[in-house]
């Protein structure tokens, strides 16, 4: 298959963009869902992560194996269980907790029979606590006299689960603490309560306000009613885990995966305990778009579920600052300043890939900025989205080298 290209004249350079990289076409349009899916990448859904495909190719064509990688907007870990199949050591640092909460569950090694027992074992306790909701009694009356009704002061979860949903899922929180992989159950408990709030079938994303009466279905095609338990979610995704991470345990390799929860902006990898080697070979990294996701708002329910710190106001490029010339160019600020700090830390002449959709064409002046030379540019058409808008999306992979 030939490699396609197109010129782009970017402020008066004229640069090509190449759609495949080793005669693999970047928008993977023939990859299948579950596929792009694969072992622990769907763990937990993550609105604006890349597929892991693009990952791959890249690591396997410009870098090899003992090398090291670094993601400074890690998001849900991707690039790392990547490098990680592929022998590759990586750090990642991410500014949001439940992100790197999320990222954490990934890539852990497990004892994997007393993680399915732990699994099992909250799974069933919470089958009888919810047959208690609906009978009134329990079918086993040694757990009767522990059950009770739960509540909780937090305005979304009482808003968009309805009261069935909400006990179940309070349930199993309360249950979290009696077992030692506390952060596996929290991801499944999370993921179940995203899919058990009062929101359409069809708009999981970004659902504006609470169904609470039945609807027309679009991804159905029928009338649709809201949902009302969280059990079933709980039940499917308990055995989606255990399935996954035992997938992900049977390719992964003894190279490093480290997580920094922090800001890219300032982080010392001086403290980092297992990176030793003092530079790393590149970077594979995709930065947030400007104004175009909330990444902590996305989560909500989690981080009223659990309590963790919302850091938000750090974030970059959010929706909610919007996409005016003053928002673009404190993005441009803070992207800047991201590289500038992650220099330190390459070694010279290090390889720098950055996945974003720039239709402001700001990276050339971040490369100019970072003492960047732009090597390449890799052009992807996004062509399978879980939006259900059917706006056409495309990203740059911009190929950078660190002159120094």
């Amino acid at each position: 298959m030939p490699i396609t290209n197109t010129i782009l004249q970017i402020k008066g350079i004229s640069k090509t963009f190449e759609t495949s990289l080793n005669e693999v076409d970047l928008s993977f349009v023939n990859v299948r869902e579950y596929e792009r899916t694969k072992h622990v990448h769907r763990l937990h859904p993550y609105l604006g992560k890349f597929i892991p495909q693009l990952v791959e190719v890249f690591l396997k064509h410009y870098f090899k194996k003992g090398d090291w990688i670094l993601d400074p907007f890690l998001g849900s870990g991707t690039t790392l269980i990547e490098a990680n199949v592929l022998g590759m050591h990586s750090v990642g640092i991410e500014i949001s907790e439940f992100n790197c909460l999320i990222a954490k569950v990934k890539t852990q090694k497990y004892d994997i029979p007393l993680l399915e027992k732990e699994i099992k074992d909250i799974l069933f306790k919470t089958k009888e606590y919810s047959n208690w909701l609906s009978k009134g009694q329990s079918q086993l009356t040694f757990l009767q006299d522990s059950f009770k009704k739960y509540k909780t002061n937090g305005e979304y979860l009482n808003t968009w689960l309805s009261d069935r949903a909400l006990q179940e899922v309070l349930f199993y929180r309360e249950q979290i603490k009696n077992y030692k992989y506390q952060d596996v159950l929290k991801i499944i408990l999370s993921r179940a309560t995203r899919s058990a709030r009062l929101v359409s079938h069809y708009d999981l994303a970004r659902p504006k306000k609470p169904i609470r009466e039945k609807y027309y279905c679009i991804k159905h095609k029928r009338i649709c009613e809201p949902i009302n338990e969280a059990m079933k979610f709980i039940n499917r995704y308990s055995w989606d885990t255990i399935r996954r991470i035992k997938e992900f345990d049977e390719i992964r390799t003894d190279a490093i995966m480290e997580i920094i929860q922090g800001d890219s902006r300032e982080v010392d990898f001086s403290k980092v305990k297992d990176y030793k080697s003092g530079k790393f070979d590149g970077i594979f990294t995709s930065p947030p778009y400007v104004g175009l996701i909330d990444y902590h708002d996305q989560h909500r329910y989690a981080y009223e579920l659990f309590g963790f710190d919302d850091n938000r106001f750090k974030e970059i490029g959010s929706a909610s600052k919007g996409r005016s010339r003053e928002a673009k160019e404190e993005y441009k600020k803070d992207i800047i300043a991201v590289f500038q700090n992650m220099n330190r830390f390459l070694k010279p002449k290090a390889k720098i890939f950055v996945v974003v959709n720039d239709r402001d064409n700001l990276y050339p002046e971040v490369a100019a900025a970072c003492g960047y030379k732009i090597e390449k540019i890799y052009h992807r058409p996004v062509l399978m989205r879980t939006e259900r808008d059917n706006a056409r999306f495309s990203e740059s992979i911009y190929y950078f080298i660190k002159h120094f």
